[in-house]
């Protein structure tokens, strides 16, 4: 109780304080493709497990919180930051050890992710959570997954805080231009792991 009290009031000191500075812009969006990356597997997902000529061992089982999944004939077997192909792999060379020759497909469901692909979002939006990041993804493509911002919201001060290079680099973003004023300069490129603090309105 005590701890989530302290990340509370850590969050409230981000929004109040962190966000009352004007930071350095970021450039306008370029709506082009940059992690052209296979999807990893998070805690979350849910992986269906299919084997050929095996049909009872196919199966759906859930990423555990720890990374790992449990099925028939495997227990414990590491899942999260696998591409769904290593993953078939893996389960082909356990598989091996109860039946001849197992090939095996994995089809994820459910999307998560693994936590530094999440893009999150604190204060006043309508729904803060965290979103998966998708290649491509602007600020204006956040705010829909978010519902927007709440009627109490400064959205021209809000924050968003970058990793880049190993350093905290934090950048003011206009989200009242952009959602009210359908200002399309204020929309920006989204990357994996930013944070966005929208702060609350002082009147």
């Amino acid at each position: 109780m005590f701890r989530t009290l302290i990340i509370v009031l850590a969050v409230g000191g981000l929004l109040s304080l962190g966000c009352a500075k004007k930071y350095p812009p970021l450039p306008e969006a370029t709506y082009q493709l940059r992690y052209a990356q296979k999807y990893k597997i998070g805690p979350g997902d849910s992986v269906q497990i299919f084997v050929w000529r095996y049909p009872e061992v196919s199966t759906t089982v859930p990423v555990r919180p720890d990374g790992f999944i449990t099925a028939p004939l495997l227990e414990d077997v590491p899942a999260a930051g696998k591409t769904p192909t290593e993953l078939a792999r893996d389960l082909e060379e356990a598989l091996a050890v109860f039946l001849r020759d197992p090939l095996v497909t994995v089809i994820v469901q459910g999307f998560v992710g693994i936590f530094p692909e999440q893009i999150r979002v604190l204060g006043e939006a309508t729904e803060p959570t965290a979103v998966r990041y998708r290649d491509g993804m602007t600020l204006l493509d956040l705010m829909i997954q978010v519902g927007g911002v709440t009627e109490f919201a400064d959205g021209n001060r809000a924050v968003l805080v970058r990793f880049e290079s190993g350093e905290q680099r934090k950048h003011t973003v206009r989200l009242r231009d952009l959602i009210e004023n359908a200002d399309l300069s204020a929309n920006v490129d989204m990357r994996p792991g930013d944070i966005l603090l929208i702060p609350e309105s002082w009147f």
